[in-house]
């Protein structure tokens, strides 16, 4: 891994304060509630973690996998499931955590799957927001940071599988 490649976006101080923050604001509305947290593979697994042991809920996991990326930097636009759920979520409050929202195309169809499946509510926690690239609206319920619009990676984010362990989130520089 040729850390010279990287730039620091966002520390791991920073993620586990703002993370921290969020699980908060989540246990605070969900309060008396069982929600389910839906990740999405594989890069918001490491979020998840983080999130879920700050939390003052019982709560339920459960992912998914999809892709629209492939190992390129740019996403095809065309979401293919990799993955589906475990378990039903007909009537269950359920919270789609993702790393990153990008062209919203992965999170929209999820979103839309879930509600199809006739979940109680479905709302989204984005660690990673990029407005500046949405091609279809999605609305983001929980929002950890708003980013500049570069290929970032870290803390589950890759770059054709490599860098997701670094404990904290950083761009990908031009070679």
């Amino acid at each position: 891994m040729k850390k010279e490649n990287l730039e620091v976006l966002i520390s791991a101080k920073d993620l586990k304060k703002r993370i921290k923050e969020l699980a908060d604001e989540i246990s605070t509305d969900y309060k008396g509630k069982k929600p389910v947290f839906v990740s999405i593979l594989k890069g918001a697994s490491f979020f998840l973690a983080d999130l879920v042991r700050e939390m003052k809920l019982d709560l339920t996991l459960d992912y998914i996998a999809a892709s629209s990326y492939g190992e390129g930097t740019e996403s095809s636009g065309n979401v293919r499931i990799l993955k589906d759920l475990s378990a039903p979520i007909d009537g269950k409050d359920v919270i789609i955590v993702e790393d990153i929202i990008d062209r919203g195309y992965t999170l929209k169809a999820i979103r839309d799957l879930l509600n199809a499946r006739k979940a109680n509510s479905v709302k989204v926690c984005v660690l990673l927001d990029k407005p500046d690239r949405r091609k279809v609206d999605v609305a983001v319920d929980y929002r950890g940071f708003t980013i500049p619009d570069r290929f970032i990676v870290g803390y589950g984010m890759d770059y054709a599988e490599r860098y997701r362990n670094l404990p904290y989130i950083a761009v990908l520089k031009e070679k």
